[in-house]
């Protein structure tokens, strides 16, 4: 690299972090996220693992296309046909990678794999060699190296670098690894490997113990100049380490580290809002950086120091990160220039088709409470990010509940063919009432697996959200459907009636989202 302390950052949202449950995402979510993460001045993002689903092809597709800036990587395991899937989708991008990855440990050579150590180099150094044949920038990842034994994996990555990877990740698949550990295994390579120099040396970390994004900076000290990481640092299991807290640990200790980020800071709140916007996967309080209490004070010392010198409790300014000293409130009264320049400091990319419909729909929650908040704003917007077609709207709904009465409900629904159809349910409560309701009006019967309600912002008059997830009777897939409402009730109705849709898309296209199982693996 011409700047040896600047570190690259890989974004894996939209793969390793779209594995995680409950944060799938549709074609259009996944692009608006792109756009994010390109404004945001990621160096990489891995769209996804073209060969996982049609859905996921498409995206990496459309991304490859569309975004410019940033490098567009795929995943890939190594083998012919995934490698020609992940060329196949990423050739239209201006800057393309081919990812590939196979297993090293001996835990997944021996009962996963049923490899020697022989085959795994073979294989490894034949599917480099494919990729680079399909574009110059291949990354290479031994999966579970961080419990492989450190000669094998000094052998895999060099073998890896002589037939033409230009990145050699090491990924902590697992979460084993400890910041000494791991730091030690990135020294080893760098010191060990001929030909290291000819590749840039990346960090992989999951959170199984807590340590993903400790270990990640322990790499960066040791020499790697690339870290994989996520928005909100979603991903498999426990999760990938988090992109906001690498970057602003780099930036808040400049003076220890040494090394630097193209990242703009102040658009890492927002984006962090867009995805849990997106995926309905809230951010806990207490996160660091971009949790609500990130940057909130209510100990009185604390108080009292943060009133004659912030810099006694505070290591970073909210404006560093994008958070609002207060939010935009908008009203009734504002007009469509304040919308969509809130829409566009949001981070969001609308179209004036787009924008027109979510003055209406903002116009009409401004009548239902006083104040519209940024994060009223965002579930709106999503809203307007659903590339599956309604097939069933609701029109109106009525229900009946209390002491000693029978919880009833009365939905009125259009259908696909425009037709409208009414019919009513009794059930244990209200909410159930309406979910049989539907379930007799769609014909669609699935069991619910989950369901959430949560305030979207504070106040009696705030929206409330509702997340749920299905699981279809028929085929034994899931769905996720959500909606927010000044009525829960409401909003419970309209998120049953998004994942129903999702179904009958899903069966429209005559496949299940999921065509290969996706890898448990940390690259």
């Amino acid at each position: 690299m011409a700047d040896s302390s600047r570190i690259l950052i890989f974004d894996t949202t939209l793969r390793d972090g779209e594995q995680s449950p409950g944060a799938s995402m549709n074609l259009a979510e996944k692009l608006e996220l792109a756009r994010a993460l390109a404004a945001l001045g990621v160096d990489i993002i891995e769209a996804g693992f073209p060969i996982a689903s049609p859905g996921d092809f498409e995206a990496v597709r459309a991304i490859a296309t569309e975004i410019a800036g940033p490098t567009i990587c795929g995943l890939a395991r190594c083998n012919e046909r995934d490698i020609e899937r992940a060329w196949e989708a990423l050739k239209y991008a201006r800057t393309p990678r081919i990812h590939v990855f196979l297993a090293t440990s001996a835990i997944h050579r021996e009962h996963k794999l049923k490899m020697t150590r022989e085959q795994v180099i073979e294989r490894a150094v034949q599917s480099v060699r494919q990729a680079k044949a399909c574009c110059a920038d291949v990354e290479f990842s031994p999966e579970d190296a961080a419990r492989t034994e450190i000669d094998f994996l000094c052998d895999v990555v060099e073998a890896a670098i002589e037939a033409g990877a230009t990145t050699v990740n090491i990924p902590d698949t697992v979460g084993y690894a400890t910041p000494t550990q791991y730091a030690s295994v990135i020294r080893t390579l760098s010191e060990r490997v001929k030909g290291i120099d000819k590749a840039v040396i990346s960090v992989h970390c999951h959170d199984d113990l807590g340590m993903a994004v400790a270990n990640s900076l322990a790499g960066c000290e040791a020499g790697a100049r690339q870290v994989e990481c996520t928005i909100n640092g979603i991903g498999e299991r426990a999760g990938n380490a988090a992109l906001e807290e690498i970057v602003m640990a780099l930036k808040t200790r400049q003076d220890f580290y040494g090394l630097t980020t193209g990242i703009k800071t102040e658009r890492l709140y927002p984006i962090s809002r867009m995805l849990s916007t997106i995926t309905g996967l809230s951010v806990q309080r207490n996160k660091a950086i971009v949790g609500r209490n990130a940057f909130a004070h209510e100990a009185g010392i604390h108080q009292d120091g943060m009133l004659k010198e912030r810099s006694t409790y505070e290591i970073m300014k909210p404006e560093e990160v994008g958070v609002p000293k207060t939010d935009l409130v908008l009203g009734k009264h504002s007009g469509r220039h304040a919308l969509r320049d809130r829409v566009d400091e949001l981070g969001y990319h609308l179209t004036d088709m787009q924008l027109e419909t979510l003055f209406d729909d903002f116009k009409a929650l401004a009548d239902k409470k006083k104040e519209v908040y940024d994060e009223d704003l965002t579930v709106l917007i999503e809203k307007h990010l659903e590339d599956a077609p309604a097939h069933w709207s609701l029109i109106s709904l009525h229900t009946t509940a209390g002491t000693n009465i029978l919880p009833t409900a009365t939905v009125c629904i259009r259908a696909p063919d425009g037709h409208i159809v009414q019919d009513a349910a009794i059930g244990d409560g209200p909410v159930d009432a309406i979910f049989k309701a539907v379930e007799r009006v769609t014909g669609v019967t699935a069991n619910l697996r989950e369901f959430s309600v949560r305030g979207v912002t504070e106040g009696k008059d705030a929206q409330g959200e509702v997340s749920l997830e299905l699981e279809v009777i028929s085929d034994g897939h899931t769905v996720r459907g959500r909606a927010a409402s000044t009525d829960i009730i409401e909003a419970s109705a309209l998120a049953y009636l998004n994942a129903v849709n999702a179904i009958a898309t899903r069966r429209e296209r005559g496949h299940a989202r999921e065509v290969v199982g996706r890898p448990g693996m940390g690259a």
